[in-house]
C-alpha cells in the first residue's frame, strides 16, 4: 500500500513518538488517555496505515505531555 500522508503529517507522528517515548508512554497507554480505542495511536504510528492526528487529537495530547502543541511542528515548513 502506498503511504499517502503529506511529509508534514509523517513529521509531526514521528515527534508525537519521540515525545511518547520520552515520557515513557506505550501506545496502548497513549490511547486511553485519550479516550480512544487501544490500537488508536498503533495506527496512526504504523507506516502502513493512512491514519493521522487531527488538531484535537495534537491539543489533548499536548495536555497529556504537558507541552505546547508546537512542540510538535518543524521550526520551519517542510
Amino acid at each position: 500500500m502506498e503511504n499517502s500522508l503529506a511529509e508534514i503529517e509523517k513529521y509531526i507522528i514521528q515527534r508525537v513518538r519521540v515525545i511518547r517515548k520520552e515520557r515513557g508512554l506505550t501506545q496502548e497507554q497513549l490511547s486511553l488517555k485519550l479516550d480512544k480505542g487501544v490500537g488508536f495511536i498503533g495506527d496512526i504510528e504504523s507506516p502502513s496505515k493512512k491514519a493521522k492526528y487531527n488538531v484535537k487529537h495534537l491539543n489533548e495530547i499536548a495536555k497529556i505531555f504537558e507541552c505546547s502543541p508546537k512542540d510538535f511542528w518543524p521550526e520551519k515548513p517542510l
